[in-house]
């Protein structure tokens, strides 16, 4: 059954301050248009520039994910996608008048309630999963980084951490589905260990910094004078360490509440891939830096597939549209320099040709002796005369032109064509034809894997 993509209903707004740069941040939720994704506006800059939340547009993973576009950048996002992915939603557009999302308690939840005050609706498309169709693997051994994506037909995330902690010890988390996010995951608050906390207060890194939207795991000896130091800076009367090793300032809001929050993290920052999945993800000692690396991933592996999606796997054996006879009827070409034996498919803006390569080629003796592959320049000259057939059919008497290059661009040799390959050709009018200059994209396919292609101007004359 097939899934609606959803909005919100209504604009809602959220006011906070960001932890990092300490300035007050309003960010307001908005519905958007189908297919819109998630993208963040800074209203606050001159001409409101648009930053898409994707994983090609992240700048810094340093202390949170940190995305770039349009001379604009927005940090801390992570929290925000989750509660987008969260909740099921497809298309958002987030207003924020800062370089930085507020931080709240350090948790979804805040997101999650306000967007949920919001309401949602469903809209017109469908929406599209990317399915995970194998094991796709990401590690970094020196960080002991292990991550992997595994076909299911849902979205289920499991997460260990391990930080060699005699707090925290080792931790896992886990979610069966995406619907248990609200739930299990949301209210789940980020952490630092006291020796981090000290750093980032020392070099001004928080100073949104309030010790009520983090959990302090307090990983070495700490005095009464630091206690009271700590006190101070927060501007509280008192702090004093937990029984479970954190400081006081909360109560945990799970036994493991520190890797329920990594995996909020994780899904986030796999938000960024720009389509929802459906798979099992399972990761050990994910961070930001990591998540991302996975998400490119991910995403290059859903570029490739939805490029061969758009390339047509051509049957060979089709009754043609024109035989060898035919085509040079039409082209001057003839053996050895006829390329073309057919045309399968001729409209009035593509054109599909078939060139059978075998060992009886008369170039394949000089290239190379013993190694036979075909010049990467006769496929292209075997592509022109595809796209010749093409230009020559708007005119009624072709046999009387000649067609001639005029320019060849961004030609691209991706597999060698051997003795044995049937070499198919599709070249496409980019723009109209204009006093007899045609240009046009070419790809040349060996089954349904592409071996080359162009971009190709060319000009038929009269010679006859």
């Amino acid at each position: 059954m097939n899934v609606k993509q959803r909005t919100i209903k209504t604009a809602v707004a959220v006011s906070g301050t960001g932890l990092h740069t300490g300035e007050s941040v309003t960010m307001t939720f908005n519905p958007a248009p189908e297919n819109h994704g998630f993208k963040f506006r800074r209203v606050d800059l001159p001409g409101q520039p648009v930053v898409d939340a994707d994983v090609d547009n992240v700048t810094d993973t340093s202390r949170g994910t940190t995305i770039t576009q349009n001379g604009a950048s927005v940090s801390t996002v992570e929290h925000v996608l989750a509660a987008l992915v969260g909740l099921e939603l497809d298309n958002v557009l987030i207003d924020v008048d800062g370089p930085e999302t507020p931080i709240m308690d350090g948790s979804s939840m805040p997101f999650v309630d306000t967007l949920t005050q919001a309401g949602f609706v469903d809209q017109e498309a469908d929406r599209e999963y990317y399915h995970i169709p194998y094991n796709i693997h990401y590690s970094e051994p020196d960080r002991k980084v292990d991550m992997v994506a595994m076909p299911l037909d849902d979205y289920r995330f499991t997460c260990m951490v391990d930080y060699n902690s005699p707090v925290l010890g080792s931790q896992h988390a886990s979610i069966s589905t995406i619907a248990e996010f609200k739930k299990e995951i949301a209210s789940c608050r980020t952490f630092c260990f006291l020796h981090e906390l000290e750093m980032l207060l020392a070099h001004d890194l928080i100073k949104g910094g309030d010790i009520n939207n983090a959990i302090v795991v307090v990983d070495k000896t700490i005095d009464k004078e630091e206690l009271a130091h700590l006190a101070k800076l927060f501007n509280r009367e008192d702090i004093d360490v937990a029984p479970q090793g954190i400081l006081n300032n909360i109560e945990l809001r799970h036994q493991n509440e520190p890797a329920r929050h990594k995996l909020l993290d994780m899904i986030g920052d796999l938000a960024l891939v720009g389509v929802p999945l459906r798979g099992h993800i399972m990761a050990a000692r994910p961070g930001h830096a990591a998540n991302v690396a996975f998400a490119k991933k991910i995403k290059s592996l859903i570029k490739k597939e939805r490029s061969r999606k758009h390339v047509k796997v051509y049957n060979p054996n089709a009754k043609p549209v024109y035989d060898t006879e035919q085509i040079m009827n039409i082209l001057p070409h003839r053996p050895p320099m006829l390329l073309v034996d057919k045309i399968l498919e001729l409209t009035k803006t593509h054109v599909v040709g078939l060139k059978a390569v075998t060992m009886n080629e008369p170039f394949f003796p000089g290239h190379f002796p013993g190694a036979p592959v075909m010049p990467g320049v006769l496929q292209i000259e075997a592509m022109a005369q595809t796209g010749g057939i093409l230009v020559l059919n708007t005119v009624p008497d072709p046999e009387n032109y000649l067609t001639l290059f005029l320019k060849i661009e961004n030609a691209r040799f991706k597999d060698k064509v051997l003795p044995g390959d049937t070499l198919i050709f599709r070249c496409d009018l980019v723009a109209p034809i204009r006093r007899g200059i045609a240009q046009m994209k070419g790809i040349g396919m060996v089954g349904e894997k592409i071996v080359v292609e162009a971009e190709l101007m060319a000009q038929i004359v009269k010679y006859k």
